[in-house]
């Protein structure tokens, strides 16, 4: 994505993907390279607030396995033009920094939904195991449904704990990306696995559209990916960790 800048305007040119509310929405947050040859690299990206308009058109939209309540889309820029008045904080070459300084608040909010996820998926099951019964009690009294259920809800406090954590210091003003980050990573990987084991315990059941517990298991993969994959939250929070307690 690249603007040119046009006396008072600018002209942009390139595509953004899987953008939410790409389909449906008609205003958007826009970081585009407005000096491509700025060395460091992210010294040259600038942020716009782009309402539709000619030039900005919707490509595709994106099928996903789960969120279908919120659309995601492709968007196509050709020789998209946007007065200058557009562009966020009046001075270019800031795009990256300001982007960047949403990120600890994007990563809790997915924390968040990963502590709904799981907790969603313990209270399906816990409630699904008392109601169900094979030889002659309910499932939750059989051992090994307890302990799964024992690991899920300890599981889901501990997301949420660290969630709990993380938000506190965002709203302290303090510095929170390893925070953020153990909050996003540990929440959606709650998620990920209540929702697997909520789904066995539901059995066949699990898998039918009957229970909502099929919703949550495809819902659940997507928070270890959105805002920076889980993989990248190992890195921040090592980083971190290690510069905060450097001998």
């Amino acid at each position: 994505m690249t603007a040119r800048r046009d006396r008072s305007d600018y002209v942009i040119n390139g595509t953004k993907t899987w953008i939410s509310n790409g389909i449906e929405g008609s205003c958007f947050a826009l970081l585009v390279k407005t000096n491509p040859e700025a060395s460091p690299r992210y010294s040259g990206m600038s942020l716009f607030i782009a309402p539709k308009g000619p030039g900005f058109k919707v490509g595709r939209k994106l099928e996903k396995l789960g969120y279908h309540s919120i659309d995601s889309g492709e968007l196509i820029f050709d020789d998209y033009r946007i007065s200058a008045d557009h562009l966020i904080g009046e001075v270019e070459g800031r795009g990256f920094t300001q982007v960047a300084g949403g990120l600890e608040l994007g990563r809790i909010n997915v924390a968040a939904r990963g502590v709904g996820i799981a907790e969603g998926a313990l209270r399906l099951a816990s409630s699904y195991a008392q109601t169900r019964k094979t030889f002659g009690k309910p499932i939750a009294e059989h051992q090994a449904i307890a302990l799964k259920i024992g690991e899920m809800a300890t599981r889901a406090r501990a997301a949420r704990l660290l969630t709990l954590d993380a938000a506190g210091a965002f709203d302290r003003g303090e510095r929170c990306d390893m925070e953020a980050g153990m909050a996003k990573f540990f929440s959606s990987e709650a998620a990920l696995e209540n929702s697997i084991e909520s789904m066995r315990i539901h059995g066949a059941y699990g898998y039918s559209k009957e229970y909502d517990i099929e919703r949550l298991y495809r819902d659940a993969p997507l928070t270890c990916i959105g805002e920076g994959t889980n993989e990248m939250q190992r890195l921040i929070i090592a980083r971190q960790y290690m510069r905060r307690n450097a001998t």
